[in-house]
């Protein structure tokens, strides 16, 4: 028989939380949208609101797991606490740019041997210029600067300095550009 769990407080959610699942997971049901809530305004280089949620969740466990109810603090205000440093902590790190030599970084060594074909190189350079010329004619003037650069290897945060534009529409730029390019090798039947 399963318990009906949505009766309970959050106290008695967090004394059981530590032998039942399932009411840790009414805990997190119920403050699901304090998380979600408190990762609206913010942005995250490199990722999305879903990305920002569940950090946002994962401080929500932590604030489960750490609660002691002695401090006299209500679990709403110590949740609102531990999810908000949870996704500031993610932002900055993000921000950083912390992980991007893992991240971008290529092999010295490729793991197999590589075959060169010139004609298959010299198709595929023809095909990449036709795309480039395609996906050209459908971006906005800006799009096309952002390109350019993204292309060249600044950073989003570069980019906007040398555009006049925020971080955030910068980002917004390029997930369009990905969609036109999408959109195009879709209608020329090559693979995303």
């Amino acid at each position: 028989m399963v318990e009906d769990y949505s009766q309970y407080s959050d106290t008695e959610l967090l004394v059981l939380s530590r032998q039942s699942h399932e009411a840790m997971r009414e805990l997190i049901v119920r403050h699901t949208r304090m998380v979600r809530v408190f990762a609206r305004p913010l942005f995250l280089v490199g990722g999305d609101y879903e990305d920002l949620v569940q950090e946002g969740l994962i401080g929500l466990l932590d604030a489960i797991r750490g609660y002691q109810d002695e401090s006299g603090v209500p679990f709403e205000a110590f949740a609102g606490v531990c999810i908000r440093r949870r996704l500031v902590s993610a932002v900055r790190a993000a921000s950083a740019q912390k992980h991007a030599p893992l991240n971008d970084s290529v092999p010295l060594k490729t793991p197999h041997p590589v075959s060169f074909d010139p004609e298959a190189e010299l198709i595929s350079r023809e095909r990449c210029g036709e795309v480039m010329k395609a996906l050209q004619k459908r971006l906005s003037p800006v799009e096309n600067i952002v390109l350019s650069l993204y292309l060249d290897g600044f950073s989003y945060r570069e980019i906007s300095c040398r555009v006049g534009k925020t971080v955030k529409s910068v980002d917004n730029a390029v997930q369009r550009i990905r969609r036109k390019a999408a959109h195009i090798l879709g209608e020329n039947g090559q693979s995303v």
